[in-house]
């Protein structure tokens, strides 16, 4: 579970806070509550400077959220048990209201054991439900409102296309989506304010406001270098049936991209450079054959369909591999293929194999055996990163161990690849889960673009935050913007910001608005996927005692979005989506059907759960 700030007391079993047996008598429960309450009480004072510095709208919740921490840091599973056995709460729902939960329990354990009823706390203590109510207002205040029968906004990413395509946008937002995301690690600053005009310009029926705007700051860049390009080469194969007949032979346009012959075929350009291509287009007639040896050294023949000055019109019953500067042998004479566009390249690694990520980030050449040499894009790596420590890549499906490092190459060594190895590629992200990085999430381009966030946004994003002197960076720069209307939303993304998160939301809480997105994919590859469940349950659990919205994102719906049909997992990991204040959806050609989906899955779901809460609704399913 996360932890308090430094200082915080002790949460081990004491005097103060025995340890009670399954069957312990009601006096024993009054006291073992009674310790606890003591404990957290002491956990407060302990925190109060702390505490003192927040905005006076979070002072409630910020000591609910001390309280919260410092309870779960004692281990309740003999007292929920024992609670049990006298039909009393298990205390496993009580994260909204801590202190008036417990003094709940402790108020109905005094007549079970005769005691005349406590007298009142004079500590103000928050009741569950008043907590409850707390979160929602800070929701609607920071994500908007919420739509009649589904308390559980939808986020949806913004492609490029939305800067130009308004109704698009208008989709989007007719299908259910309630806030937008402006991504600025993509576009730029026009695109972006074309953008927000479309989003802000929505239509909505029966007065609903427009979607708010979320902008993600990029933060720093993990990435893996670029390696040099491959050779231009273009696969064109004809259409076949299940059992390989060809169906219909591909279609190569060789020439001048407008022509009307183009239409329906793969365009390749002639070289510029050539010599005698016009003679030879005149002269090509329907039903000509031509001859080639392609990329991969297969002899092909091909049938002239039509030709003219401006190109000609192959088609061919097998595979052929295109590349700049085939020729093109016909009875008329030799055409030459034009440049082509470079194929990606990549190195296929395995466990064993030895990986050296170079501060530099000139293009390296793709090699079929190691050592694997690529570059590293943060410059801090080179300074903080140690040998024994892991590095993941390409959102781990390469693992490895660092070997050395001599401040301009980190070497390491793989030791997860997969069984068939794994393909290192450019621009792919780059972990460092056991490295203390010394490095600002707040970066000089993110601070570049703030005032732009500044003037557009309704939410900032805050990636890689770590530590409470990031949170701090950003909402000094945001007051400096003058920008207090803009609310702050902390993406945990890495095991360091997980574990920090109790002391980040401290520091947020200075803040009008303050939210926290749990980044699955990032998060899940630091901490592992074998984790992930835990992990993003107990961030849930500790925004709900701060009264913090939390936006559940990361592949929810993700095959639906961009195949149009979902996975059976997929929907249940949406389900799981109703027990935050928003989920958040990636672009996708089948963006519409996905939001329509996802707003009928959480509003079922809302039925029946809220949190952790069962609601016993009404069920229908079963009749005797």
């Amino acid at each position: 579970m996360s932890t308090l700030p430094e200082n915080a007391p002790d949460s081990r079993p004491t005097a103060e806070s025995p340890v009670v047996a399954p069957g312990a008598a009601v006096t024993e429960l009054i006291e073992a509550i009674d310790a606890l309450r003591a404990r957290i009480v002491a956990a407060e004072q302990a925190h109060a400077e702390r505490l003192d510095r927040v905005a006076d709208r979070h002072r409630a919740s910020a000591r609910n959220l001390v309280h919260y921490v410092t309870l779960r840091g004692e281990d309740l599973r003999p007292l929920q048990d024992a609670l049990s056995a006298v039909g009393l709460s298990s205390l496993g729902r009580m994260e909204a209201g801590v202190l008036g939960h417990l003094d709940a329990v402790r108020t109905a354990l005094h007549p079970l054991g005769g005691r005349p009823a406590p007298d009142p706390a004079d500590d103000d203590p928050l009741s569950p439900a008043e907590g409850r109510a707390l979160l929602a207002a800070n929701a609607e205040s920071l994500l908007g409102p919420s739509r009649p029968g589904r308390e559980t906004r939808i986020m949806v990413t913004m492609p490029s296309e939305a800067a130009t395509n308004a109704a698009l946008v208008q989709g989007m937002a007719d299908a259910g989506m309630d806030l937008a995301r402006v991504n600025a690690a993509h576009d730029g600053e026009a695109a972006w304010a074309a953008m927000v005009a479309n989003i802000r310009g929505v239509a909505r029926d029966g007065g609903r406001p427009a979607p708010r705007i979320c902008m993600d700051l990029a933060g720093p860049k993990l990435r893996t270098g670029p390696l040099e390009p491959g050779p231009g080469v273009v696969k064109v194969k004809p259409r076949r049936d299940v059992d390989g007949t060809v169906l219909e032979r591909s279609r190569v346009w060789l020439g001048e991209a407008d022509a009307p012959e183009a239409a329906d075929a793969v365009v390749l350009p002639l070289d510029p450079a050539g010599s005698g291509h016009s003679p030879v287009l005149s002269a090509l007639r329907p039903g000509d054959h031509a001859m080639l040896t392609d990329a991969r050294d297969s002899d092909r023949t091909l049938h002239v369909l039509a030709a003219t000055e401006a190109g000609v019109l192959l088609a061919c019953r097998k595979t052929v591999y295109w590349h700049t500067g085939l020729e093109v042998d016909t009875p008329r004479g030799t055409l030459v293929v034009g440049a082509l566009p470079s194929v990606p390249q990549a190195m296929r690694v395995h466990a064993g194999d030895e990986i050296v990520l170079t501060r530099s980030m000139d293009p390296r050449p793709a090699v079929s055996e190691g050592p694997f040499t690529i570059g590293c894009s943060l410059p801090q790596a080179f300074q903080d990163v140690r040998p024994g420590e892991r590095v993941l890549i390409d959102d781990g499906k390469i693992t490895g161990e660092v070997v050395s490092n001599d401040g301009e190459a980190i070497t390491l060594t793989v030791t997860e690849a997969g069984p068939t190895g794994a393909k290192l590629r450019a621009e792919k992200g780059v972990n460092f889960p056991d490295t203390d990085l010394r490095l600002p999430a707040l970066t000089d381009e993110d601070r570049s673009h703030l005032p732009f966030a500044a003037a557009h946004a309704d939410v900032v994003n805050m990636s890689f935050v770590r530590s409470p002197a990031d949170v701090a960076a950003l909402i000094d720069a945001l007051d400096a913007e003058d920008a207090r209307g803009v609310g702050v939303s902390l993406k945990i993304e890495t095991v360091g910001a997980f574990e920090r998160l109790p002391a980040m939301l401290l520091e947020a809480m200075r803040w009008n608005d303050v939210g926290v997105m749990i980044a699955r994919g990032d998060l899940a590859v630091e901490a592992g996927f074998e984790r992930m469940a835990e992990l993003q349950e107990e961030i849930l659990w500790l925004c709900e005692a701060a009264h913090v919205p939390a936006v559940w994102a990361t592949q929810i719906l993700e095959t639906l979005a961009k195949q149009g049909l979902p996975s059976r997992a997929e929907i249940t990991d949406a389900a799981m989506a109703q027990r935050a204040e928003a989920a958040m959806l990636n672009k996708g050609p089948y963006i519409d059907e996905a939001i329509g989906a996802l707003s009928d899955i959480l509003t079922r779901m809302g039925g029946h759960a809220d949190k952790k809460r069962d609601m016993l609704r009404r069920l229908r399913s079963w009749s005797l």
